[in-house]
Formats: C-alpha cells, structure tokens, sequence
C-alpha cells in the first residue's frame, strides 16, 4: 500500500487525518479532535461534579458521599468490564493501586467534599483549576524536571489568582472558610500528584482497570472514617438522584476518560482541562444553584489560566498541516 509522509512521520494511508483535524496542545504533541471531544466532555463533568458535591455533601456527611460515589463508580465499571469481557486484574501490585486511589481519588475526593460544606460550588471550581501549578512543582521534586524562571513566575501568578479569588469573594473570611480554601488548594495538589504518579508507575496499564481499581481502593481507604461524620437526615430523592448522576457521569465515566486521554496524550495536556473545569463549574452552579458571582472571581479566574500557561507551556491553536507526499 501506497505509504505517505506527515511532518516527517511515514504514515499509512488509513491512518491520515483531515489537515485541518488536529489540536497542538503542548510542543510537539499532536491531539486529534476526538481528544478534544474527550477533554470537553471531561471538563463539562467534572466541573458538574462541584455542583452535585455541594448539594449533597452537607446531607450525606463527606466521607459517607466519597465512600457511594467511589464504590458505585467501580461498581459501574466492573459491570462495563464484564460486558467488554475486559478482565481486571492487579498484577500483584494491588500496593500501587491502594496508593492510586488514595492519591487520585479518596484524598482529593474526601477534601473538595469537606471544602463544600463550607465554599460555593463555583468557588471550589476555580481552586481546583491549580492543579497543573502543583503538577509542575511534583515533576520539578519528583523526576527532576527543573522550573524555568516562567514557570516560577507563573507559580506566583497562580498564588495571586487564588488570592483574588479568595479575597473577593462573596463568602467572609472566616477561620472555616479559610480552612475550606486550604482543602480545596491541598485537594488539587493531590490531583497533581496523582497524575504523575499513574504516568509514572501505570504505563502499559489499561485506562478501564485503572479507573475500576482506584475507585475501589479509595472507598476502602475512607470508608472507617464515616463514623467520624455521619448523614443527619435521610436524603431526599433529589440527593439520591445528584449521588447517581456524580458516581455514575461524574465518576465512573469522567475517570475513564481521564485515564484514556493520561496514557494516550500525557499528563500534561490531560491535565490541562483545568482550563475548562471551573468554566463548566461556574457555569452550572450559577444556572442550577443561582450563585452569586463577582468580578473579582473572573479576574482571579483569569490570572489563574495565565499562570497555567506559564507553568505547563501550554498552547492550544488550530493549524493546518501540509501532508507531504513520497
């Protein structure tokens, strides 16, 4: 079969795309618009998830909405495993998935519910948009990927954002307050660390074993603390219905697509859906909950996308790419 050449790369002739159909996110790493598709829907759930957290968080008690959330979402992957014939299995390193699930799921899970009891949806969307800054300082410690003097730069553009976000606000500064900012700021270090640490230990590894098992481990890891907090009042149907839509969309499906896009584009530009998720998160929670919103949250919000952009070297333009013929 006829054989062409794209940027360099001898590719066959099933395998081109259309020259306007791809998304440079990053230097020298091509994403196709299913990838796009897959980093919008992505974001679009996950910043719905804040809005489902809020709602049912103060009802249900944090740790008992992690532990549901995180053992319906496995359930409901298991279920599309056996379905796939896909077999889950751990490979004798059911350590490395206990350690997953703690890091990916149970802590920032467990942290961003507590943070909601006491911040806004919206609020919480916008701090967990920190992820990639945290991201960028594991890689630095962790395999020695050193900051740049932009990305240092850009890591105290962040803390300013978050400062902005913070301090104008529409909620007091309050000591439970403060201490619920501090939980959503740690939450998103967890992502980060996450991310890294499944790139780093999970390659080769299924995107629909890693998402089953993290799940799993991280409702075994928080499941003795819902003694600590207990629901107060049986939940309504409303709440049931926002736990079902969270495990189910917002968990289940959401990390399966993380993980897809983490082992198929990287860390990095899976990681900048960020960008979009308090977008989504602002947005559904002003349409469902009527959160108030001020200018110093979109200003905050900005100053916070442009520190990513320093940090992550994160560029997103459409190009039109010339196949070459040989």
């Amino acid at each position: 079969m006829a054989r062409k050449r794209w940027n360099g790369r001898r590719v066959g002739l099933t395998s081109l795309q259309p020259p306007a159909a791809r998304l440079f996110i990053t230097k020298g790493l091509s994403v196709h618009i299913r990838h796009l598709g897959m980093l919008i829907v992505l974001a679009a759930l996950w910043g719905a998830s804040f809005l489902f957290i809020r709602v049912a968080a103060p009802v249900l008690g944090p740790f008992l909405l992690v532990v549901v959330r995180v053992l319906l979402a496995s359930g409901v992957l298991w279920l599309y495993a056996l379905l796939m014939k896909h077999h889950i299995t751990m490979d004798g390193r059911w350590r490395q998935f206990v350690l997953l699930g703690t890091l990916n799921a149970a802590m920032p899970f467990t942290l961003i519910a507590i943070a909601e009891l006491q911040l806004t949806a919206s609020l919480a969307a916008i701090l967990n948009a920190t992820t990639p800054l945290f991201a960028a300082l594991v890689a630095a410690v962790w395999i020695n990927d050193a900051l740049t003097l932009k990305q240092s730069f850009g890591l105290l553009l962040g803390l300013c954002g978050v400062t902005i976000v913070v301090g104008w606000s529409p909620l007091p500064l309050t000591v439970p307050v403060l201490l619920s900012v501090g939980a959503s700021l740690t939450a998103a270090f967890f992502y980060g660390l996450g991310g890294v640490y499944a790139k780093v230990t999970f390659a080769g590894t299924s995107p629909l074993t890693m998402a089953t098992l993290q799940q799993l481990w991280a409702g075994v890891v928080v499941l003795p603390l819902v003694v600590v907090a207990p629901p107060q009042q049986v939940p309504s149907f409303g709440i049931v219905l926002a736990v079902l839509v969270l495990a189910i969309l917002c968990t289940a499906l959401a990390y399966l697509l993380y993980f897809r896009l983490l082992t198929e584009v990287g860390p990095t530009s899976t990681l900048s859906v960020t960008f979009l998720v308090p977008v989504f998160g602002v947005f559904w929670s002003a349409l469902f909950l009527q959160e108030a919103l001020r200018a110093g949250q979109f200003v905050g919000l900005g100053i916070i996308l442009v520190s990513l952009v320093l940090v992550t070297g994160v560029r997103i333009g459409w190009l039109r790419a010339r196949p070459e013929y040989s």
